[in-house]
């Protein structure tokens, strides 16, 4: 199991609640979503010289003490690097009997885009899932983007943070002071009593939607953002377990929720490539009316 991602002192760490309630109270800067994610990477190079972005080489640039930050175009071609990712940066660390600490960030764009094709619209957390060693985590706001971003950066383990191409441009005022956010901790979106729904990245938005109308059906539904995908938060989701109820973007097969138990439904993607034409690549995603329609045969 990955350790413990560790927060250095001078950093104030707090939970999605506490982030949300200050971004609405106190003054801060409205920040569009790759605008926070680059401002946290930003002053996380300004904090510590070891951290430094690049492409290539760095699994090796890690082996010498750097915090390398790997930056994708699209996370679709990290599947070229998947044997660095998997036997080196994953299990090197254990497998050289601790001599070396692979602290790396791997970062960038995949998710469903808007007609990119299959190969620009990967989703590739369960590729990642399987990898001892490597944490995973999925931003879906400006707030959390930031939090995540200087969170990754600092941690001891070596790190996927993904980021869904479409929420790029969403905008999001956030705290001026400096925070960073827990890895292993799962956002509480909405508390609810009828039914409990686990969503993450850009699904959140949909789930959201799907709750306005459920809402006006006389539904309650809580909607959990899982957020820190490995590990799972389940502390969060064992209080709702019972009724969990979970909706995802990543395939069916095989995919983040596959890996829950105890499950009552589940609405993912399709398990074929993303098509290219725009009305079949919504048919391949899951829509609000689909999350509504199973909330109302769950509740039956």
């Amino acid at each position: 199991m990955p350790r413990r991602a560790k927060l250095i002192p001078n950093a104030v760490a707090v939970n999605a609640d506490a982030i949300a309630s200050s971004a609405a109270s106190k003054p801060g800067d409205e920040l569009l979503l790759f605008e926070a994610l680059s401002e946290g990477l930003e002053e996380e190079m300004e904090r510590d010289p070891r951290v430094c972005v690049m492409v290539g080489m760095g699994i090796g640039a890690a082996m010498t003490s750097l915090r390398p930050v790997i930056e994708r175009m699209n996370m679709g071609f990290l599947l070229l690097a998947f044997n660095q990712i998997s036997n080196n940066c994953g299990m090197l660390h254990y497998t050289a009997g601790g001599q070396f600490t692979i602290i790396v960030v791997i970062r960038g764009p995949g998710g469903v885009g808007r007609q990119l094709g299959a190969e620009y619209s990967q989703r590739l957390e369960s590729y990642f899932q399987s990898i001892p060693g490597l944490q995973m985590v999925a931003c879906s706001t400006p707030c959390n983007a930031k939090g995540l971003m200087k969170a990754v950066i600092r941690s001891e383990n070596p790190v996927v943070l993904f980021e869904h191409v479409l929420l790029y441009n969403l905008k999001k005022r956030i705290p001026n002071e400096d925070y960073v956010l827990c890895l292993e901790e799962a956002e509480m979106v909405r508390p609810g009593e009828h039914v409990t729904i686990l969503t993450y990245s850009r699904m959140r938005y949909h789930v959201m939607q799907a709750a306005k109308t459920l809402i006006n059906k006389a539904h309650d539904p809580e909607v959990i953002d899982i957020r820190s995908l490995k590990p799972f938060d389940l502390y969060t989701i064992g209080n709702s377990i019972k009724k969990t109820h979970r909706v995802e973007e990543c395939m069916r097969t095989g995919g983040i929720g596959a890996s829950l138990r105890s499950a009552i439904m589940c609405l993912s993607s399709q398990d074929v490539p993303t098509p290219y034409s725009g009305t079949l690549e919504e048919w391949t995603v899951v829509q609000p009316t689909q999350i509504v329609a199973a909330v109302e045969q769950l509740c039956k």
